[in-house]
């Protein structure tokens, strides 16, 4: 009897499980329909209706996953930026020498842009919008925990002589920033151009420039 009610103690947990891992993966299958529309639309402009209709459920079953299209962006956002400044974080703080880790933030940023371009571009697109709502704060701290591990390898650069004293470092981070993200605009994952080679040929730009002598 006890080994009776073990084993269906197991298979209950089992079946939990398997409705837990298929309850996760449709739930991330709406979050990718979400984040493409809003990419693509906008996020003003996509209802809740039109995520439901382009993953084929009706507007009320999307209720079962989520309370409101807020928390479909919040947790698209997150999913994206969290993991984001965590390796930021962890290059910054293996690294040795300034240029070395400024080469590390530049080649796995364009990595992110491989591995998710629709939340790059979603994130491009509403930035304006999102600073605006309150409810989006942590987007903005994210945000500024990102820039300030940026400006610190670059100020890191200067002060040991490796990055030239006469350029304005916030200009510079600004530059190299908008230079980087805004590629997510004619980057294809699949294209010509691997994001290791686009990486490379940036690297490349920003050591070298492009004069020859």
């Amino acid at each position: 009897m006890a080994a009776g009610r073990s084993g269906q103690t197991a298979t209950r947990r089992r079946g939990s499980r398997s409705a837990g891992n298929s309850g996760s993966q449709r739930r991330g299958e709406l979050l990718g329909i979400a984040a493409e529309l809003f990419a693509r639309r906008g996020y003003a402009e996509t209802t809740v209706r039109d995520i439901a209709d382009e993953a084929g459920i009706l507007s009320g079953s999307l209720y079962h996953h989520f309370s409101s299209k807020e928390e479909m962006l919040d947790e698209i956002l997150r999913d994206f930026l969290d993991p984001l400044l965590e390796r930021f974080i962890a290059i910054e703080a293996e690294g040795t020498h300034p240029e070395e880790v400024l080469d590390e933030l530049i080649r796995h940023s364009f990595a992110a842009i491989h591995a998710s371009p629709v939340a790059v571009a979603l994130y491009q697109n509403e930035l304006t919008m999102l600073h605006r709502q309150p409810a989006f704060e942590h987007v903005g701290e994210i945000g500024d925990k990102i820039e300030k591990i940026w400006l610190s390898v670059l100020k890191a650069g200067q002060k040991s002589g490796v990055f030239r004293a006469d350029v304005d470092i916030n200009l510079s981070y600004r530059f190299i920033r908008d230079a980087i993200w805004s590629t997510v605009r004619w980057y294809r994952p699949r294209g010509k151009y691997k994001h290791e080679a686009v990486a490379v040929q940036f690297l490349t730009v920003i050591h070298g420039g492009l004069h020859t002598s």
